[in-house]
């Protein structure tokens, strides 16, 4: 995908309000490789065993976030949002710039409908969206 010649060349705009709406709702996978469990755990000041195990669980492709009973992300505290924020996966920092919400127009319009930071806020370039892309294939 080239950013000069997508269809938001010009950017799209973009700003996290922590809703939470992301982290809770239908279940799903929030892949974690090793480097990222290791910057939880030194965040969390817990073993990496203890996030990979007690916040993690084993999926078809690696290591997933566990969610409660709810559907909520583990990490998730209502009123507060994520509590890792700062360390959180890069499928979460990549959101909403995900392959399937940039595809075309329509589809920015339908992640815009369930994500309310999504087309409001800061403009993030046609570069900084391609690179956020790539980084994650959900």
């Amino acid at each position: 995908m080239d950013p000069k010649s997508a269809w938001f060349a010009g950017g799209l705009q973009f700003s996290c309000t922590q809703c939470g709406d992301c982290c809770t709702g239908d279940p799903g996978y929030v892949w974690m490789n090793d480097q990222e469990i290791a910057e939880i755990a030194r965040f969390l000041n817990v073993p990496e065993r203890e996030v990979r195990e007690y916040y993690g669980k084993k999926g078809v492709k690696g290591i997933t976030l566990r969610e409660k009973s709810n559907g909520e992300c583990v990490f998730f505290e209502k009123g507060k949002g994520c509590i890792i924020y700062e360390v959180r996966p890069t499928q979460c920092r990549t959101w909403p710039f995900w392959e399937g919400n940039i595809r075309n127009p329509s589809a920015w319009a339908k992640t815009c409908e369930i994500c309310p930071g999504s087309g409001t806020g800061a403009l993030i370039s046609a570069e900084e969206i391609v690179t956020r892309a790539r980084l994650t294939k959900v």
